[in-house]
């Protein structure tokens, strides 16, 4: 303790410019919510909802265009807006107001997070965090990098990942019980926007994913989620990004990724990083939209690095954590009282957000290294003397023995001591709903992202001219058959091979479908016959464009019965290739390496597909079984050399000729049997069919794996804490 006392003497001797904490309450020039007053106070309980006097109800009226909720009363901090506040933006003639929502007590105690590292679930992230957060509030939880914010957000929301194991209790509205679908909006730091898309149009499909109810009926849900996230004048812009150079601003970005949340109305509302990569205005537009959000009796409870002093005063509560340890968790302004009390006053020019994390942050130490390396040069650097850690180990023992703390506890055991209304789930979109949805929002997407889709359009129609012009001109004598089976073999090859090109759109909709079966609006097969059912038409057209230029420029036999199956047959072929490229753009979930994987394993396909060396002349262990077997464009190529030759002969001098297949016997190993094409072509579509089954059973046990573990969480958690 006498370091302790020492350090902190220090370093309140080294900020001669620090006053007392009632001279820094902001003059009314500032977005403060509170008067100077309730600074030295304790949490009030005031905030504390009474179930008994309020009836939490959520009705869902016929169509559930609407929901009428009795929300429980405003929380007293709300109504503290002295004469210099931030006023409420004007809201245009004809818009609508905010529609009351009914907000839901959260409430965590002791909670503990550990992450599995090299020992069995040994480091801990966060460590016996209490606190809670009440309807028409916001609540903060602020920390340096590292610090555990995301940790306890996550854990709070129920949603941690595998690797991590919970202990300690998470209450709604005073019961231990998780919340439904609906009830809740989760909202990730980094979430995969459909740039291609206008705002209203994401929104729109992501309410038709969420909602029950015939599509027509959306749309006053998805306005309602504009007007509360003040989006109004970018509703028909595109959001842009992915293959367009211009976009929304990264703030209105965040707010479409809010506002996809909102469409369901949630009680409470959980936000990683709100001001994420966003400017100092852009920050505080975003903040003051969240207050506006609040101020309609929704829950909000989000993580946030650091915040200007004009978005700090927009708190209602903070939870201030470092190395997962809670520093202080209460009304924002009391804790400035709170580093006044360990001995560290907030400097009157510096932002009270910055002095918290430049008190905690351990990351400074090495600054004071370099700092202290240069006093001999530059002058006395005694202002950036203190050591982080005794700031830490001061901060943790005042609160912990500070009537803040007591308050916490008191107000904990008054919100868990009876239980309120439960929270009801408002339903889910049928799934047949959701995949008409997907295969309409995907087709919508493939029209107009040109670059994934109609230069990859383009490109097939140049290479298939290249090719084409290159073995025009062939005729039908026996000279021209090992010509014409390395024409087919390059037509399909190449263009299997290009079609890799759409490895980054393929890859957007996994993290779309990502994002969305995180938070429930998708799942694995929905995904798969949504995105087949709308990638059919464009593999169609370019495989009914690309066989019409190849087929007449090589002169090919000219049947219309011949024609059809050649297009079908290389449709198939893209159909297989486009699902070898979700299944390893699923496992890789990166654009280069997926890339990189698929042309090494095109190239081995190309070498065994019995081109460069017939199949039976293959080495076996390997190169024929299993790889010959395994390659597509084996199928491919052989059944459109039957296609061609069978049932075909070449003359041999004046009486003698050979059919087809004899001619092809050393150019290519095919079947002599008449219907032999048709099945290569059966070979191609279980082909198809396997992918996209193995791309589920990774998708689903993906999702498995995870609601297992969480289940598995939850029972052992209910098992360590019986209420």
């Amino acid at each position: 303790m006498e370091e302790i006392q020492s350090q902190s003497d220090n370093y309140r001797s080294s900020s001669s410019s620090a006053s007392s904490p009632a001279s820094r309450v902001p003059s009314s020039n500032f977005f403060y919510l509170r008067k100077p007053g309730s600074l030295r106070q304790p949490i009030s309980f005031e905030d504390s909802p009474e179930w008994e006097d309020t009836d939490v109800e959520v009705r869902v009226e016929e169509g559930g265009d609407s929901i009428n909720a009795a929300t429980t009363p405003a929380s007293p901090s709300l109504s503290k807006l002295n004469s210099g506040s931030l006023p409420s933006p004007p809201l245009p003639e004809g818009a609508a107001v905010a529609r009351k929502i009914a907000g839901a007590s959260v409430v965590w105690k002791d909670l503990t997070v550990t992450i599995k590292g090299k020992r069995r679930y040994s480091d801990k992230v966060v460590k016996s965090s209490n606190g809670y957060a009440l309807p028409g509030t916001m609540t903060v939880i602020m920390g340096p990098a590292k610090s555990g914010k995301s940790t306890l957000l996550r854990a709070i929301a129920g949603r941690l990942p595998h690797s991590a194991r919970m202990y300690g209790e998470v209450f709604v509205n005073g019961a231990k019980s998780e919340m439904p679908y609906g009830s809740y909006g989760f909202v990730e730091r980094e979430t995969t926007l459909i740039g291609s898309l206008t705002v209203r149009e994401y929104l729109y499909y992501s309410a038709l994913l969420q909602l029950p109810g015939f599509f027509c009926q959306r749309k006053n849900v998805v306005e309602d989620a504009i007007h509360a996230m003040s989006l109004s004048d970018y509703a028909n812009k595109l959001i842009g990004g992915h293959c367009y150079m211009k976009g929304l601003p990264c703030g209105e970005r965040r707010r479409v990724r809010i506002a996809r949340e909102l469409v369901m109305r949630p009680h409470v509302l959980f936000i990683d990083e709100p001001l994420y990569h966003l400017d100092s205005v852009s920050a505080l537009l975003m903040m003051v939209t969240l207050k506006k959000l609040a101020s309609t009796g929704c829950t909000l409870l989000f993580t946030i690095n650091q915040s200007s002093t004009e978005v700090f005063g927009l708190f209602d509560r903070i939870c201030l954590l470092s190395n997962g340890n809670t520093l202080f968790f209460g009304e924002t302004l009391a804790c400035l009282q709170h580093f006044s009390n360990a001995g560290f006053p907030c400097p009157i020019m510096q932002s009270p957000s910055d002095h918290f994390l430049r008190a905690i942050n351990t990351d400074f130490d090495r600054i004071i290294a370099m700092c202290k390396s240069w006093q001999d040069d530059h002058g006395d650097f005694s202002s950036v003397n203190m050591d982080t850690a005794v700031a830490i180990r001061t901060l943790e023992a005042t609160y912990q023995s500070s009537a803040d703390a007591a308050a916490v506890e008191t107000m904990i055991l008054r919100l868990t001591e009876k239980e309120g209304p439960f929270l009801k789930s408002k339903g889910k979109a049928s799934s047949a709903t959701r995949v008409a949805v997907l295969t309409w929002r995907s087709l919508l997407i493939m029209s107009r992202e040109w670059k994934y889709y109609w230069l990859r359009l383009i490109l097939c129609m140049i290479l298939t001219l290249c090719v084409g012009t290159v073995f025009s001109g062939l005729g039908h004598s026996l000279s021209s058959v090992v010509t014409r089976v390395a024409a087919i073999f390059v037509f399909v090859s190449f263009n299997s091979l290009l079609n890799i090109a759409g490895v980054p759109a393929l890859m957007k909709e996994i993290k779309t479908y990502a994002s969305e079966e995180s938070n429930m609006h998708s799942g694995a097969l929905v995904f798969l016959l949504g995105q087949l059912l709308s990638s059919i038409p464009f593999l169609f057209l370019i495989s009914i464009s690309s066989s019409l230029v190849f087929y007449f420029l090589v002169g090919l036999r000219d049947e219309f019965s011949l024609l059809m199956y050649f297009v079908l047959n290389f449709f198939m072929c893209l159909l297989v290739n486009e699902g070898l490229m979700l299944v390893v753009a699923s496992i890789w979930k990166d654009v280069y390496w997926s890339i990189l994987t698929l042309i090494s394993i095109h190239v081995v396909m190309m070498l065994s597909a019995g081109y460069f060396r017939i199949r039976n002349a293959l080495p076996g262990p390997v190169w024929t079984y299993p790889i010959s077997y395994v390659a597509f464009h084996t199928y491919s190529i052989k059944g459109l050399l039957e296609n061609e030759y069978l049932g075909t002969s070449f003359p041999v001098g004046q009486v003698r000729t050979i059919s087809g297949y004899q001619a092809l016997q050393s150019a290519y190993d095919i079947s002599s049997k008449s219907n032999s094409k048709w099945g290569n072509l059966l070979v191609l579509v279980l082909m198809a069919i396997g992918y996209r089954l193995l791309l589920f059973v990774l998708l689903y046990l993906r999702v498995k794996k995870n609601t297992f573990i969480h289940k598995l969480f939850k029972c052992d958690h209910d098992t360590n804490n019986p209420r």
